[in-house]
């Protein structure tokens, strides 16, 4: 049998994340793992992937869900909605993964499924926007304004909501109310930018060794071109292929 596709071994989290400051200890230790320290996390669907779980953008009821078996873990997200809700649903099912199933850790054992959402919500925002990122502004002489948060957001590449509730939990002082009643619009992002194109979550659909394989398995005659573009969820048609495979003969 041929395996075209090797699952990374999935990393997890060696010690206990039972409350929301410990999830926010297991991101900076899979930052650190992942050699990202404070910086903004690119790719999200290939660092899943590094991580051992394979992504896929698709349309779905529900933002997000995720499942390990043995050693291959999966997610689901929602191309539906913004990007930074994206990531966040993805990092959140990374953080199922991370810090373990949660029948079988004492986060299961000991909290309730809220409790539990919680603790990855903590883990997924930390992971997106570290709280040391903020450390410069954290001072009483200079009051954060909304631009640089907005630049945070944009960088980081994190929803609004996010992006306030960790510059609180940085210890953002006197944050105003209504900067969280209106969120900034599209070109407000993309100006923070310098109008530079972040694409993630959304042309890409499948990881980067997926990919490759469903291309190899073209290739190499195992698919057709009607079941390659199937297995990558739209992300190309069936005329971006190349014309001289032998994946046409498959059966």
């Amino acid at each position: 049998m041929v395996f075209l596709l090797a699952p990374r071994p999935i990393m997890t989290y060696p010690g206990k994340a039972s409350s929301a400051d410990d999830a926010r200890l297991a991101a900076r230790w899979l930052r650190d793992q992942l050699g990202q320290r404070d910086e903004p996390i690119g790719s999200l669907m290939s660092v899943c992937e590094h991580v051992g779980q394979f992504v896929l953008v698709t349309r779905l009821q529900g933002e997000g869900a995720s499942a390990i078996d043995r050693d291959l873990g999966a997610a689901v997200v929602s191309v539906q909605g913004d990007p930074g809700r994206r990531r966040a649903t993805a990092a959140h099912e990374l953080g199922h993964l991370v810090l373990g199933d949660e029948y079988s850790s004492d986060l299961g054992v000991h909290a309730s499924r809220a409790d539990r959402e919680a603790v990855i919500d903590a883990f997924a925002a930390e992971f997106l926007l570290p709280v040391a990122a903020f450390a410069q502004d954290v001072t009483p002489e200079r009051p954060i304004t909304r631009d640089r948060l907005l630049h945070f957001a944009a960088r980081y590449r994190t929803s609004w909501s996010l992006t306030l509730r960790q510059a609180e939990a940085a210890g953002i002082q006197a944050i105003p109310r209504r900067w969280a009643q209106s969120n900034p619009t599209r070109a407000e992002f993309l100006e923070a930018l310098s109008w530079t194109p972040q694409p993630d979550l959304e042309g890409i659909r499948v990881p980067p060794s997926f990919a490759r394989a469903v291309m190899r398995a073209y290739r190499e005659g195992f698919v057709t071109a009607r079941r390659a573009v199937e297995l990558m969820h739209g992300e190309i048609q069936e005329n971006d292929l190349p014309a001289d495979s032998e994946g046409d003969t498959a059966p």
